[in-house]
């Protein structure tokens, strides 16, 4: 899916929303969080580095947006009991969730699937496709007292099309495809809840570096520039638009 020709976000698109990032540490998902506070967002950062999101809660801080919130956690680690005391603070502190992108992802290794180390499947699958459904899962009835709320999974061209090679990482996209899907259908009869999928497309981010080491990061553009996708799945310009895959809008 493209983005609507044009489409430049309101300075004010998101203000009075509680979005979680996932993933807030680094990349992507620090400008994100950046981006969505920018514009009014009370944001949710959540990531397993704590040193990274107090920099960012300062960074945050600095730009006069609303307050962000702190909420540190492993992924590879975290069980159910931990997604229900994560939700449980989310519910004490702002009462609702207005958004969820779910950014956090481990590449593991490209190698052939036979070759594959189950260990490391494992924690792939972990972090890319069992956090995701387990945090949504918990998620779900703070999305659910939003009147306008919206589920973004971060997806890859290997999950919609596979490709040599890319093993769990590769496996867990598809699989993630089909979650927002299923999730979708399912939501759209009675809430007020969307879900859509998102390939932000090559990006000079830490994983895309240990995907292609052998590339120039500077050839590929940074996250700041491919922000206006993310801001419009998470604001009320996509109300409506739900069970979609869809590709960053790239600086032309």
């Amino acid at each position: 899916m493209p983005l609507p020709p044009d489409y430049s976000p309101a300075p004010d698109l998101l203000n009075g929303r509680v979005i979680l990032v996932t993933g807030a540490g680094d990349g992507i998902g620090r400008a994100a969080a950046l981006a969505f506070a920018g514009h009014g967002a009370t944001v949710i950062l959540l990531g397993r580095t704590v040193k990274k999101l107090e920099k960012l809660y300062d960074d945050i801080e600095q730009l006069g947006a609303p307050q962000a919130a702190i909420m540190p956690l492993d992924l590879a680690r975290a069980g159910g009991g931990d997604y229900e005391q994560l939700v449980a603070g989310v519910e004490r502190e702002f009462g609702r969730l207005d958004g969820l992108l779910h950014n956090a992802a481990e590449l593991g290794t490209l190698t052939p699937l036979e070759l594959y180390d189950p260990e490391l499947w494992q924690r792939v699958m972990q972090v890319n496709l069992h956090a995701p459904w387990w945090l949504t899962r918990a998620c779900l009835p703070l999305l659910r007292k939003s009147t306008d709320a919206s589920i973004v999974f971060t997806s890859a061209d290997v999950g919609r099309r596979g490709r040599a090679y890319w093993g769990a990482y590769g496996v867990a996209c598809f699989a993630v495809e089909g979650l927002m899907q299923i999730l979708a259908d399912e939501l759209a009869a009675n809430t007020h809840i969307r879900v859509n999928s998102l390939d932000p497309g090559a990006v000079r981010t830490a994983l895309r570096s240990r995907a292609y080491p052998g590339e120039d990061p500077a050839r590929q553009p940074m996250p700041e520039s491919i922000l206006a996708t993310y801001l419009y799945l998470l604001g009320p310009d996509s109300r409506g638009i739900s069970g979609q895959a869809w590709n960053a809008q790239h600086p032309r």
